[in-house]
């Protein structure tokens, strides 16, 4: 992929940051979190601790920032990075309304210019997590936390893009991509539902990956839909993600000690 993602991706986002405003709304308003397209409780997936008191923590590729507002509302001093300029202006909107004091900055989460060793905890829900070349933004991450800190991100499966048409079309139960080699997929120019530029890797990438930069497995999720939701989401029907996980989500943790050689 040698097409510049990041102008890509930014143009796509500022263009279609004004359908996503309802929703910042309402997450912003929600007490209790939910993640990804499905929104599944927070009580099954744990992506943030329930005290943050005092913790540094940072959003890479924050949207219109409601996880920001939530962590914020736990205790944490929050920093929210994000490429889009109309994302961020509904996200600081938001925080204002919410009074939640956050950190707003417009750029790229593969390089934010922000000191080494800064963070206690980061996250991505989609933003960097899908957006961004994985080698580039969780090296960036692995240098922002402090030794113990924490990372989690929740992204599109990687049989959700091995089962979605190259055209756009929806998701079914056919491959139409090859396992080996995958490195996500150009929505830019599909007949249906065109975006920008997303990144994945194969389970055993996602692996290689995190041990070669040093991070820790801690746990890993598969996400379906709930038996609740009948509708079509993003491409997926959902008795597809009910059947098969949609979503992924990963928990690392930057080692005490960290070893010779890690980025």
């Amino acid at each position: 992929m040698n097409r510049d993602h990041v102008a890509i991706n930014r143009d796509v986002w500022d263009a279609d940051a004004k359908n996503w405003v309802a929703a910042g709304e309402r997450l912003w308003a929600s007490e209790n979190p939910v993640w990804g397209n499905w929104g599944v409780a927070d009580g099954s997936l744990d992506l943030i601790p329930s005290d943050m008191t005092d913790k540094d923590a940072i959003e890479l590729g924050c949207g219109t920032a409601y996880v920001s507002g939530w962590m914020a509302r736990r205790g944490a001093h929050v920093t929210a990075i994000d490429v889009s300029p109309n994302q961020l202006a509904t996200a600081r909107r938001l925080a204002t309304e919410h009074g939640a004091d956050i950190t707003f900055i417009e750029g790229n989460a593969e390089a934010t210019g922000l000191a080494d060793a800064s963070f206690d905890f980061a996250i991505s829900e989609y933003g960097a997590a899908i957006w961004c070349p994985p080698d580039k933004w969780l090296r960036e991450a692995w240098r922002l936390l402090r030794p113990g800190g924490k990372l989690v991100f929740l992204g599109n499966h990687p049989l959700l893009i091995l089962c979605s048409p190259t055209n756009g079309a929806p998701c079914d139960t056919a491959l139409h991509r090859p396992y080996i080699g995958m490195w996500g997929a150009d929505w830019t120019e599909v007949e249906f539902d065109p975006s920008g530029v997303c990144f994945n890797l194969t389970i055993s990438g996602w692996m290689d990956l995190f041990r070669d930069i040093g991070f820790t497995v801690v746990n890993y999720q598969e996400v379906f839909a709930p038996e609740s939701i009948t509708e079509m989401r993003a491409c997926v029907p959902a008795d597809w993600a009910k059947k098969y996980p949609v979503e992924q989500v990963w928990h690392l943790e930057k080692p005490e000690q960290v070893r010779v050689g890690s980025t």
